[in-house]
């Protein structure tokens, strides 16, 4: 956990959001209460870090309804369902949806705390995973139309002669251009530079065969 990392509590009890959060701050945990899923999107930011206890029922919009239009909005938060009113298809509904876990009231307070550790762990993982793709694709951005170009063959297996003749310039130029690709990019090898390409947005390279 970090002090900027959030332990977000929706639910519509209010004694037993009251009782979440003197619970989760007595145990360490900066928290935030909101009493329905419309109050969390409006009071919300994508940017927020933490994690995020939700309550699967509640009147106007649903634990599983708000799950779909944090994702729908851009929110990774790691969700964490809090559920007196567990069943089979709620709970595969939001794993399938991306949930972190779905615990089951009640819950032993040694198994909540760990839980709420370990997710804002996850939270930690992603905002770094997120963080490297940005760099990737910064430097995506700085190679040349041609160089592009040439990173996405090579990147879909195109040997330097491949290249050559797909877009009608010689191999030579390609070694050039593949050798400008993986200074810039800051590729050790062509594995490297696939996994970067996952990040980048490449598109279709018209060649002239």
């Amino acid at each position: 956990m970090t002090d900027t990392q959030t332990v977000f509590v929706v639910d519509d009890d209010d004694a037993m959001r009251q009782s979440l959060h003197m619970l989760l701050e007595g145990n360490g945990f900066r928290v935030s209460t909101f009493e329905s899923a419309r109050a969390f999107l409006e009071g919300a930011d994508p940017n927020d870090a933490g994690c995020l206890l939700l309550d699967l029922r509640m009147p106007d919009m649903n634990g599983l309804e708000l799950q779909e239009a944090l994702y729908d909005h851009g929110y990774d938060l790691p969700i964490l369902f809090l559920s007196a009113f567990a069943d089979v298809p709620s709970t595969v509904h939001a794993i399938k949806g991306g949930a972190f876990d779905f615990l089951e009231k009640p819950i032993a307070i040694d198994t909540l705390i760990a839980r709420i550790r370990e997710s804002l762990a996850e939270d930690l993982e992603r905002r770094s995973a997120r963080g490297e793709e940005r760099k990737i694709r910064a430097r995506f951005e700085q190679l040349t139309p041609r160089e592009r170009e040439v990173m996405t063959l090579a990147t879909r297996g195109f040997s330097n002669k491949d290249i050559a003749l797909a877009l009608g310039i010689s191999t030579r130029t390609v070694e050039n251009h593949r050798a400008h690709v993986m200074e810039k990019m800051g590729a050790d090898n062509i594995a490297v530079l696939c996994q970067m390409a996952v990040a980048c947005p490449l598109s279709d390279v018209p060649t002239s065969t």
